[in-house]
């Protein structure tokens, strides 16, 4: 299988919207699951690549997943600081998992962040349920930094995304 990481195309949108929510609901990512007002965002591809870069793994003409690479300062930029990349909402469709495209995603990303000028370095938050992809950051040298956790949804005490960091 040839993956392909390029820009998501406007005709894609809606499919890459539908594999990121599923992919968060199936592995219940969400702190309230098919209710969670987070559903709509994951699902608004066009209003994320307005703000921001959205990249897909493509093999042919199939969407594999997607990710959101976003540049400090802009309203998409969550965790980064201010000469910091971030990564957001990397999922991959369930059926094509195990083939490389959430690394090929993440290793997108960092090369974006390398050549983002002033960037020293890229972020991304994630789930403690979320092993495999813990392998694939720490993979490419990617650390945790416990200090930089928190919570998104202040009404789920118990939500608390890890933050793991990538600095050149």
């Amino acid at each position: 299988m040839d993956i392909v990481i390029r820009a998501a195309r406007p005709t894609e949108y809606e499919t890459l919207g539908e594999i990121t929510a599923q992919a968060y609901l199936q592995d219940d990512l969400l702190a309230f699951g098919d209710s969670d007002w987070y559903l709509g965002e994951l699902r608004d591809v066009a209003k994320r690549a307005a703000a921001a870069d959205v990249l897909v793994a493509a093999d042919h003409d199939r969407i594999l997943g997607g990710v959101t690479f976003v540049v400090a300062g802009t309203h998409m930029a969550e965790r980064a600081g201010p000469t910091e990349a971030e990564i957001r909402m990397l999922a991959v469709d369930r059926a094509a998992r195990g083939r490389g495209a959430g690394e090929a995603l993440v290793r997108a990303c960092v090369d974006r962040a390398r050549a983002t000028e002033g960037c020293t370095g890229i972020v991304l938050s994630t789930q403690p349920t979320m092993r495999a992809a813990h392998r694939i950051y720490e993979r490419l040298g990617f650390v945790r930094v416990p200090e930089r956790d928190w919570n998104p949804v202040p009404e789920a005490a118990d939500f608390v995304l890890l933050t793991y960091q990538l600095t050149f």
